[in-house]
């Protein structure tokens, strides 16, 4: 699955700042779309510095509430994007963008750079920089690939932040203790892609443990732990976790989920309580997606099992064929 740009973050469609060739455009209001800022992948755009303080100087930044950053504050290696820039960027203007409610990090399609080598590294300044944040989203991670460390989290206290998602094709251990480690007393939404250890994923099930007990996070309602080559492990740890209790929603697709870890919910605690359970990109048998349906749906609970990934006859005794949904 090629990972395309965002459409949409905190309820409001993405808007592309224009380069100067085209700033003569009428702009909508500050405050109605996510203003998305990306430059400086072609001779004919302006460096991306050039083109944020353009943007600050042309947009009332007290009015903006989400940003997206693209292309030129983030990329690939070896272009030597220090993700770090980034976040100085932002903290220098923290005063001025008084609104900010949302951010997304690197929205980058396949073509601009395979996520396994978007590179990030400590997001903590962001919410340091703004502690009435609600949002946060970040996609990549370089964790397990040259001498970057990869994308890390906290400690930290922060009082606002209601959702933080975290999309990657390898998620290293890091992320998951400094969320362990961290106070979010308003966290509503926690998206994790754990990913496929060939593309640096150091997470275990042992790393997961605070995440499922959910005693360090009092308002999660929704939890997605996606996209991993351990899914069916991650399914059984999930159908005894005490933090499903009180989800009105769980994401366990994208990932290598089979049989095995399909049934596993299925002899789990109940939940008929969700409003949706989703596990698009799977492995599942026809029977058994359809005993999923049948045990959740008369309930009301809206089950997504789209997206079966075919295998050959010849892969079906391989596990080594199967394959998250993003990777590479």
């Amino acid at each position: 699955m090629s990972l395309a740009h965002i459409k949409e973050l905190h309820g409001l469609p993405v808007h592309l700042f224009p380069q100067p060739k085209a700033a003569g455009a009428p702009l909508p209001a500050a405050g109605s779309v996510a203003w998305k800022l990306s430059s400086g992948l072609s001779v004919d755009e302006e460096d991306f510095d050039e083109h944020w303080d353009r943007f600050l100087d042309t947009v009332d930044p007290a009015e903006v509430r989400a940003l997206v950053l693209g292309g030129g504050a983030y990329g690939s290696e070896p272009d030597g994007c220090d993700p770090a820039e980034a976040a100085e960027l932002l903290a220098r203007a923290a005063d001025r963008l008084t609104g900010l409610e949302a951010l997304y990090l690197a929205d980058l399609n396949f073509e601009e750079s395979e996520l396994s080598w978007i590179v990030q590294g400590d997001v903590s300044p962001f919410l340091e920089a703004y502690p009435r944040l609600r949002e946060l989203a970040v996609r990549g991670s370089n964790g397990g690939y040259g001498d970057e460390p990869g994308v890390r989290f906290g400690p930290l206290r922060h009082e606002h932040l209601r959702v933080l998602r975290f999309e990657n094709g390898g998620l290293p251990a890091e992320v998951l203790h400094g969320l362990a480690a961290s106070e979010l007393p308003a966290l509503e939404h926690l998206d994790l892609w754990l990913g496929a250890e060939d593309y640096g994923r150091t997470a275990t099930l042992q790393d997961l443990a605070p995440v499922l007990d959910g005693s360090g996070l009092p308002a999660l309602r929704r939890l997605g732990l996606q996209n991993a080559d351990i899914q069916d492990e991650v399914a059984a740890a999930v159908a005894s976790a005490p933090v499903v209790a009180r989800l009105t929603a769980l994401h366990l697709g994208r990932g290598i989920l089979t049989d095995t870890g399909a049934e596993a919910l299925l002899a789990g605690q109940p939940l008929v309580h969700l409003e949706e359970l989703d596990l698009h990109h799977h492995y599942l048998s026809d029977e058994m997606a359809g005993r999923i349906q049948q045990a959740l749906e008369p309930q009301g609970v809206r089950v997504d099992v789209s997206g079966k990934v075919e295998l050959d006859e010849s892969d079906e005794d391989f596990p080594e064929e199967r394959y998250v949904a993003a990777g590479e």
